[in-house]
């Protein structure tokens, strides 16, 4: 593996299939709120359909799942999942990824750390919370704050805290093609949940690798 090492001052990561893994109880929060609405009788949520939308924007992930639901009524469902993600995901978490807070440790060392994701308002807070993470952090940004793209958000982060040479880490196409439009350099978390053929400047297969390549 090719150091990077020495060529920026700051990593922005995405969240979901980057530093965890939440579906198992992001699909069990979905479950049972859909099971409290009576037009959704016999839908199954499964931690397989969860990540097939993860990194999409959050409106956009119940207008793929549900595409035949009226406007209204996935609003409904909408709302009933997001209410019960938070609170379940606040009592149960989920899965950090082998290394996460030593890594995190070490990187926050040498650069500014943010977050960016596609998720809603509390999503970020609550993993920060929930794993004591917010010392390695400086920053972050989500779909649920404006309701814009992820290209977006980064740039925000870039411009808000005056970064001068960036890296985005990332697990999905989404992922890379919204750091390529923001003008930040993509490095492919490979054991998350996408999969990107070209583009990245480099691969890593662990989390825990980022401390040789950066």
């Amino acid at each position: 593996m090719e150091s990077l090492k020495g060529k920026f001052d700051s990593i922005i990561f995405d969240l979901d299939g980057t530093l965890w893994d939440s579906t198992g109880t992001v699909a069990h929060a979905w479950q049972t709120a859909i099971n409290k609405v009576p037009f959704m009788a016999n839908e199954v949520m499964t931690r397989e359909r969860v990540r097939s939308i993860t990194g999409m924007a959050y409106d956009a992930i119940f207008k793929k799942l549900f595409p035949n639901l009226t406007d209204e009524q996935r609003a409904e469902v909408q709302q009933q999942c997001s209410i019960a993600e938070l609170d379940i995901l606040h009592r149960l978490g989920g899965e950090l990824y082998a290394g996460l807070a030593d890594t995190l440790a070490y990187l926050a060392q040498h650069y500014q750390l943010y977050i960016v994701s596609n998720c809603q308002s509390g999503y970020i807070e609550l993993f920060l919370d929930q794993h004591q993470m917010h010392t390695y952090f400086l920053g972050h940004q989500c779909y649920g704050t404006k309701g814009n793209p992820k290209a977006d958000n980064i740039r925000d982060i870039v411009n808000d805290h005056s970064l001068k040479a960036p890296v985005y880490v990332g697990d999905t196409t989404g992922d890379h093609e919204a750091a390529t439009k923001a003008g930040v350099p993509f490095i492919f978390a490979a054991y998350g949940f996408g999969r990107v053929e070209e583009g990245q400047i480099a691969t890593i297969n662990q989390f825990t690798e980022l401390q040789q390549l950066l």
